[in-house]
């Protein structure tokens, strides 16, 4: 049975006893900062279980794409370890439990029609302390008590304080070829291949306290997850789950791009799985929107794609090869995941990017290394240090094996267990940043226990009466409030918008003819109130007064023109970059807009320019924008661009700008394309692997922008005394103009410094068997230092040089040692560090030339003099 078919099955299953079937979802939680991946089916329903959320059907079932990177090691190494894998789960929300669940795994794992498994096949684990589901399996469903095992710690669900419950989990005997039962740990649950977990079935009964006890939960559920991989392993009968139809095609291809032969080599195979485990990661994770980086989940992206690259050059592959690999992956498995396929050029173009990109670093890698190495044979050790190899692994991505292959080849070794130590040291630090973030946070004080009613009129009204609901002073609910103060403030009606989607909410006034409030901020309470943050600027601010709530209609105006210019702009980036691109993030304020989105690669002038022309031209069509409620189904029907991360209810706002763009968005927008007036791109800059940022102005804003740059430029023709049309010619003069006298400069710094140089052949002296040239010479900057330090050493022929200048208080050094001296041992990095402490400064460089700087002038001609000294140290 094809795993598309298992997956499908399944799902049919579970919507014939009444579940809904959810799509998957993103790999990126949503609102979840406690989790860097989704990693379980239940990890996207966490809001059901804890309440925060009700439902629509309290049974679900999914397919969902997981990634785990805990065991990234033992990948490609095991039969069933993976970085991306599918869980197929059946989930009840206070609605079924025990005895319905048992009975239908028990009906869709031996049921012909559905897995059909050999019944005496089966086995299961319970919990010591589960007499009702021991009852089940054995009484019921007829499994007999050999084949039922009781277990303790392994058989309970439990991460701390919340749900949690005992579980049973049920196995499949592979056979004798896959484990003897006179083995100890041949049975189910331990260590062995021949008994293989196929299904667990968590009933989350207990609430585990903060005290440590546990009590029973009003509403139990059932939360399940069963491996899709590891049913087609024993579905199509083969060893592993690699030979199934997940991945086999991924290793085939991979053997006709290498000329390896699966199953023949066992490095060969661990490097084929690794492969093939890591770019069905990769492709999903790009098809998500994540982008290979240096942090985040963009880290852990990259890690993954330059793993399988150096595994691809245990398979002799030095070039990049893993983009070849993406439509197999799609063939795979786009009959469920459309993403991989729709998308499949763009991810494509992202791998292949990024590979090259690796290659390029495996180079610079090499360069670095080889210094390490020079540095640890001139150190007089045989040991390159763990923190070196770890900087070489972290910051350039260099695998830590090349790097002991390649000091093995200069006869050295690597300490790992430094290497290891840095890797712990970083992995902690990740860790306490990842507590600093916080999970699942509970929001407390007496917000959260306000259901008052309080309705949002801003979209058509600025101006309204409404009375005051409740008044939030130092966390407390209090009746008054007096001048000066500051507070928090709940209106029955409001027409001021909370900030949310991006857009800053409104400014204004609250009042009365007893009180003035100055509103300050708007955001959302926990049952979605509107909180208006205020200053009582006059009065005596009291519960229950009618006011009169006026937004600020000017700064709510420009809001809007941003606001819609903002979706022109998104639409105008797919049209020109690709369909790619996605909001990344944004900021809607009165006098300006800010728009994060994703892209990789640099964006030219021309590119801006278009986007920028396209966005204009639906302002100048004058296009009506038409904001409806539609049922969320209806409008992604209509191709309404949902934006990733966000969530929607079952009626969304959908905002259409003629037949050019179709967003769902909770903001405020203008009635007519015509009203933004106009639209400047004012800068576009990256701020991340795969993410820019286009900051912009619209409307009153745009044109004092403009305003401002007109202004720069005629001051600019004032200076170079011409007309505005005639500053680039005058520029490009200025510019040729100043070129030649640089040329002129640069020849004149040339004859000085032979000049100088004349003068210092009788400066020569001999120490430690070998010519050398202390001095203080005139050079107004580096750049003449260096070419005295040269032109001595063609007069020279072989010396030991340190030159020193002043030049604004400061002191410029520059030492060299010529070939014949550099191979006895004569380093003018060592030197020039010597002398430079002497002056108050600090330097180095390489054996044959070097640079250093310092503050005390006044001890110059001292430091030089003991340059004669200093050679002691190398005869």
């Amino acid at each position: 049975m094809k795993a598309s078919e298992i997956r499908s099955k399944w799902l049919q299953f579970f919507a014939s006893k009444g579940h809904k079937v959810e799509p998957s979802s993103s790999l990126v939680p949503h609102n979840d900062p406690s989790l860097l991946w989704i990693n379980a089916g239940i990890a996207p329903l966490k809001p059901y279980l804890d309440g925060r959320e009700i439902p629509e059907n309290p049974r679900i079932t999914n397919a969902q794409k997981c990634i785990r990177t805990n065991d990234i090691e033992n990948v490609g190494k095991t039969r069933r370890h993976h970085t991306f894998f599918e869980m197929l789960g059946n989930f009840s929300i206070g609605d079924y439990f025990k005895k319905e669940v048992i009975p239908w795994a028990w009906e869709f794992l031996t049921d012909p029609q559905w897995i059909g498994f050999d019944p005496t096949r089966i086995s299961v684990t319970v919990h010591e302390d589960d007499e009702e589901a021991f009852n089940i399996w054995n009484k019921e469903i007829g499994i007999p008590e050999e084949r039922i095992y009781k277990l303790k710690e392994d058989n309970f669900w439990d991460i701390g304080e919340g749900p949690c419950g005992p579980c049973t989990e049920i196995f499949y005997d592979r056979g004798d070829k896959y484990g003897d039962l006179s083995d100890p740990e041949c049975w189910p649950g331990g260590e062995n291949e021949r008994f293989l977990e196929v299904w667990n079935l968590v009933f989350t009964q207990f609430n585990h306290n903060k005290d440590g006890s546990y009590t029973p939960l009003p509403n139990k559920n059932i939360d399940t997850g069963a491996g899709l991989e590891r049913f087609a392993s024993i579905l199509q009968d083969v060893d592993s789950n690699f030979d199934t139809d997940l991945f086999k095609p991924i290793i085939d291809q991979t053997c006709e791009l290498t000329g390896v032969k699966y199953h023949v080599n066992e490095e060969h195979d661990v490097a084929l799985k690794v492969i093939a485990d890591h770019i069905r990661t990769v492709v999903f994770s790009v098809g998500d929107g994540v982008l290979p980086s240096n942090e985040g989940r963009g880290y852990v992206i990259r890690r993954l794609l330059r793993r399988a690259v150096r595994y691809g050059k245990v398979l002799g592959l030095d070039k990049p090869f893993l983009h070849k690999l993406v439509p197999t992956v799609g063939e795979i498995m786009g009959v469920y995941y459309t993403e991989v396929v729709d998308k499949r050029e763009f991810i494509e173009k992202v791998i292949r990017t990024e590979e090259e990109r690796f290659h390029e670093t495996l180079s610079d890698g090499l360069i670095i290394l080889a210094e390490m190495v020079e540095k640890t044979q001139q150190a007089g050790t045989n040991q390159i240090s763990g923190p070196d190899a770890f900087k070489l692994y972290d910051t350039y991505g260099f695998p830590f094996d090349l790097t002991e292959d390649f000091a093995a080849e200069k006869g050295l070794t690597v300490d790992r267990a430094g290497f290891d130590a840095s890797m712990q040291e970083q992995r902690d630090r990740a860790r306490a940043a990842s507590h600093k973030e916080g999970g699942m946070k509970v929001q407390g004080g007496p917000l959260s226990e306000l259901t008052i009613k309080s309705e949002f009129v801003g979209y058509n009204e600025l101006v309204v009466t409404a009375n005051i609901a409740a008044i939030v002073h130092e966390n407390e609910l209090v009746d008054i409030v007096g001048v000066g103060e500051t507070c928090q403030v709940i209106l029955d009606r409001t027409p001021f918008y909370a900030e949310s989607g991006g857009q800053v909410s409104d400014y204004g006034t609250i009042r009365n003819n007893q009180v003035v409030l100055k509103v300050e901020d708007v955001v959302k309470a926990p049952h979605g109130q509107h909180i208006h943050k205020v200053i009582v600027e006059s009065g005596v601010l009291r519960k229950g007064d009618s006011v009169e709530a006026i937004v600020s209609a000017a700064e709510r105006g420009d809001i809007i023109k941003n606001h819609t210019a903002t979706h022109l702009l998104h639409k105008a980036l797919k049209e020109v970059l690709g369909t790619h691109v996605n909001q990344a993030g944004s900021l809607v304020e009165p006098d300006r807009l800010r728009f994060d989105f994703s892209h990789f690669g640099s964006i030219s002038s021309e590119e801006l320019q278009d986007v920028e022309q396209r966005v204009n031209r639906q302002i100048w069509n004058n296009i009506d924008v038409d904001i409806s409620l539609k049922a969320i189904a209806d409008a992604k029907a209509m191709g309404a661009m949902a934006l990733f991360g966000e969530k929607y209810g079952d009626i969304v706002r959908v905002v259409r700008v003629g037949d050019y763009s179709l967003e769902l968005c909770g903001g405020c927008h203008v009635q007519n394309t015509g009203q933004i007036g106009l639209f400047k791109i004012v800068s576009e800059s990256g701020i991340g692997s795969g993410v820019r940022r286009i900051e912009a102005v619209s409307g009153r804003s745009a044109y004092e922008y403009l305003d401002q740059q007109l202004q720069l430029l005629k001051e600019s023709a004032n200076l170079l005394k011409s007309n505005v049309q005639d500053v680039p010619k005058r520029v490009e003069a200025a510019l040729q103009q100043v070129k030649e006298l640089s040329r002129e400069n640069e020849s004149l710094r040339g004859k000085l410094g032979r000049i100088e140089a004349g003068s210092l052949t009788d400066q020569v002296k001999q120490a430690a068997g070998v010519s050398v040239l202390a001095a203080q010479v005139n050079a107004a900057d580096m750049d003449s230092l260096r070419n005295i330090v040269d032109e001595m050493k063609v007069k020279l022929g072989s010396a030991v040089i340190v030159l020193g200048a002043v030049a604004d208080d400061k002191v410029n050094l520059v030492a060299a040692v010529t070939p014949d001296l550099v191979a006895k041992g004569f380093h003018a990095g060592k030197i020039i560090k010597e002398v430079a402490l002497a002056v108050g400064g600090s330097g180095g460089g390489r054996p044959d030339m070097a640079q250093a700087g310092g503050k005390d002038a006044s001890k110059l001609a001292a430091a030089l003099s003991g340059v004669e000294g200093l050679l002691s140290q190398f005869s």
